[in-house]
């Protein structure tokens, strides 16, 4: 079954984000820095289209980011 765990999706995304600046992917995506933030500290998941949005960003499916196992 897969589940959304904020935790493990803050930690990809942060492993993703790599040197970039939290400020970038949000200019990248469209939102805010402290969405970024709050995506990848588990504070908040993101929504459908940021979703896409950042999978996307990062080269990645949706399933692969943000779903577990």
């Amino acid at each position: 079954m897969m589940r959304l765990d904020a935790d493990v999706i803050g930690k990809r995304l942060r492993e993703l984000r790599g040197d970039r600046s939290q400020q970038e992917v949000a200019d990248a995506i469209g939102v805010s820095k402290m969405a970024v933030s709050k995506y990848e500290t588990g504070l908040s998941i993101p929504g459908d289209d940021m979703k896409i949005a950042l999978a996307d960003y990062y080269g990645q499916t949706v399933e692969q980011l943000f779903f577990t196992q």
